[in-house]
Order: C-alpha cells, then structure tokens, then sequence
C-alpha cells in the first residue's frame, strides 16, 4: 500500500506537468494566469464562493482579464466593459463557438439547439429564425396579452402576499420566478404551468423542469472533470437521458395539440409553436420535430430577479424610477408596455441589467 502512495505522488506531479505545459503552451500571447493549477481540478481550488465574487477577488490581484483552467477546461475571465464589449465586436466570431456539454449533447440534441450550437449556417440561420419569425415585433405585439395577463396576476399576487404577512416583508423571489416563467411558455406554446387548474398537465411540465435543473451542477462537474464520471458521478448521463426522453414524450403531445389547430385561426392565442409548425409545412426536412423542441426550450432566467434586488441595493435609483412613473403616469395607473417611451430613466435601468448580465 505504501508503495502505491509513493508511486503515485509522482505520478500526479507528472500528469500536472504535462497537462500545464500543454495548457500553457496552446495559449499564444496570454493574459494572466494564476499560479497554480492543480492536477485534474485546474485553478478550482483558489475560487472562493460565490463563485462570481471569488473571481472578483482574483481579479483584483491578476487584473481585469486572465485565464483560469477549471478542471480540463480552460476560461477566459473578463470583468472589464470595454474589454467585453470588442470580444462581442472584434472578436465575436472568436467567442461565438460553444463548448460541447451533456445538456447540449441530450437536451440539444448533439449540440444543434441554439443554446449550444457552434457558430456556422445552422447557427445563423437558428438566430435568423428566432428575430425574423420568434422574437420580431409584430410577434411580440400579437403575444403582448400573455404579458399584460401575467402582470396582474403577478401583482394581485404581491398584494395578497402584503396582507397576509404580519411582519411587512414580502418575499418576491418564487412569485417572480413563476411570473417569468408563464410568461414564456405562454409566449411559447400558449400555456402556464404556475396557477392553473390544470394540475395533471402542469405537474408534469414543471416535474421534468425541476429534474432538469437539479442535473444542471452535476452535469457541470462531468463536463469540466470528465474523470468524475467514474468517481460518483458514472449515473450522470444516464439520468439525463431519462429525463430527456420524458421532454420528447411532452414535446410530442404538445406538438400534436397545436397541429389541431390551424395558424390562421389562432388569432390571439397564436404562439411560438404554431409559428414553428407553419415553417414545417413549408421545409419539413429542416423544420424537423427535434429542430422546433430546440427552438421551444425553456429557460426561465433570474434576471428580473437581479433587478429587483440591484433596485433594493440602490434606493436612491428606485426612488427615482418611482418618482419618474407617478408624474407620467399617475399613481393610480398600471404601466402598459407602450409607455416606456415616456419613461427614459426607467428604460435606462433595463438596459443597464442586459449590460450586467452580459
């Protein structure tokens, strides 16, 4: 036994060797690299948690751009403006290839969902889908009465969170995630998941969504530290793929559901998916039914929740966004989407969390 241990000291010592070397030696003209990496794990060990504050903390030491190698892989840390602003300007072609993972692998079906596909025809084309037909105004105005819906019954919703709770504290993290999260896939496929009467359905949806989300950090760890896959993590793909195999059995009833109805007839109620099928019945060989799952993907982001708590951190900004919508709008008034027009200091704070988020 002891024999073993002390062979394999050196061992490590060689694989972290060539492993740097060879990490070393693939990066030309290089930023900062913290010093050191460790066998297998890379630069994991100097990042403190949270996680964005522990880069925070090195880049205080190594400056506002370096190169970090978490387990096999190695990334590139920005926290400067201008410098994030030219690699999506410059150098965008550079930064707009994604790395393969086990999401993009089974959810993306081999990496060809607009999440994970790398830069190339299928990926212009992908966003060229998502602007023109998805995401392009008169779309967007046509699904405009998902979010107004939402709205009230978000702040119904609050209101009655108010008057129940003693202590005058509201929570607003689940209302908010539930808000985000109906209104896309109420844009998407016509439906909310949050609130609805129908419990069979719902349940079902926000089951797989659930189980998607907690495969997330352990997928995480297999893509960065591959070996992980043999030390307690060897179930990993496997369950991903079951999970994967609940989404396409969904998505099928889903699709099947919306062929019944014909786009022209929708009206109101016309969402992401009936676009998706009416550009099947044109080119079914691209338009294909795994292509239109990858473009009606859900991901429900907490940015309306970092906004909320950026708001919170910063009363004097909120004092004024309040101060801005009762003179414009008055304080008996709901805001409509078509007066952020009239509300430049508010409309400023939203473009200020999309800089953040990038």
């Amino acid at each position: 036994m002891d024999i073993i241990v002390y062979l394999s000291v050196p061992i490590l010592f060689l694989v972290f060797y060539i492993t740097s070397k060879h990490f070393y030696h693939k990066l030309k003209n290089h930023p900062p690299i913290p010093f050191p990496a460790l066998p297998f794990i890379g630069h994991l060990h100097m990042i403190k948690k949270p996680f964005h504050k522990g880069l925070s903390e090195i880049s205080k030491k190594y400056g506002p751009i370096f190169f970090v190698r978490l387990g096999f892989r190695p990334v590139l840390v920005i926290s400067s403006p201008s410098l994030a602003s030219e690699c999506f300007t410059k150098h965008d072609i550079t930064f707009a290839n994604r790395p393969s993972s086990l999401f993009g692998k089974h959810f993306g079906y081999n990496n060809t969902g607009i999440p994970w596909c790398s830069y190339g025809d299928h990926w212009r084309n992908l966003r060229k889908i998502a602007t023109l037909e998805l995401l392009s105004s008169n779309q967007l105005q046509i699904l405009s009465h998902v979010r107004k819906d939402e709205i009230l019954v978000l702040i119904r919703k609050l209101v009655h969170l108010a008057r129940d709770d003693n202590d005058g504290v509201v929570y607003v993290k689940v209302a908010l995630f539930e808000f985000m999260f109906n209104v896309l896939t109420g844009m998407i496929c016509g439906k909310r998941y949050y609130g609805t009467e129908n419990s069979n359905e719902s349940d079902v949806f926000v089951d797989i969504y659930n189980e998607t989300l907690k495969m997330g950090p352990t997928a995480s760890i297999v893509d960065f530290m591959p070996f992980m896959k043999w030390f307690g993590f060897k179930d990993t793909e496997k369950k991903i793929m079951l999970i994967q195999e609940k989404r396409d059995k969904y998505m099928k009833n889903l699709l099947e559901e919306h062929r019944k109805v014909d786009v022209g007839d929708a009206g109101e109620n016309k969402n992401m998916a009936h676009v998706l099928l009416s550009l099947q019945k044109q080119e079914p060989e691209y338009y294909t039914d795994e292509m239109i799952n990858t473009m009606m993907s859900i991901h429900a982001a907490d940015t309306l929740e970092w906004a909320f708590s950026l708001l919170l951190d910063n009363p004097d900004v909120l004092t004024k966004a309040q101060a801005e919508i009762d003179n414009i709008i008055g304080k008996e008034s709901l805001i409509n989407e078509s007066d952020l027009a009239q509300l430049p200091y508010l409309r400023g704070i939203g473009l200020q969390q999309q800089r953040l988020n990038l």
